[in-house]
């Protein structure tokens, strides 16, 4: 088993549907614009990765049961910071200042941040981040942290 794609309920889509498209590099495989039923179907490649539904209101809520946070794994450090800066850019606040490691002494780690409705997400890779120093700013954004 694996992960087929994340369903995603959000407020705004044309906004939410522009966000993962610039920031994940994401096509729209699919897309419905029917009063009610709106809904579009992002990926790459290798297929579907997130579904968007138009079905929600306010900000997400981490304070409830569901959804913790989502992880995308990127293929270098270098692709992270290229990605910050463009996140950076468009005025998107960065739960922490720069790459995180995902402990103190972990050499995994990333970004975290939030999409248009709130959602924390995170892009990380396996290896090459340590030694690299952060500031919390806001948290957490994964596990305790």
């Amino acid at each position: 088993m694996k992960t087929g794609h994340v369903g995603l309920n959000v407020t705004d889509l044309d906004r939410s549907a522009a966000f993962y498209r610039r920031v994940f590099g994401f096509q729209e495989k699919y897309r419905s614009d029917e009063a009610g039923r709106e809904f579009a179907f992002l990926g790459d490649d290798s297929g579907l990765v997130i579904t968007l539904w138009q079905q929600s209101e306010g900000t997400f809520d981490a304070g409830r049961p569901g959804l913790h946070h989502l992880s995308f794994e990127a293929a270098s450090v270098e692709q992270i910071r290229s990605i910050e800066e463009g996140l950076r850019a468009d005025g998107v606040e960065l739960i922490y200042d720069g790459i995180v490691p995902h402990g103190e002494t972990a050499n995994s780690g990333g970004i975290f941040f939030l999409d248009p409705d709130g959602i924390r997400l995170e892009i990380y890779v396996p290896e090459g981040v340590q030694g690299h120093a952060h500031t919390h700013t806001e948290g957490p954004a994964c596990g305790f942290f």
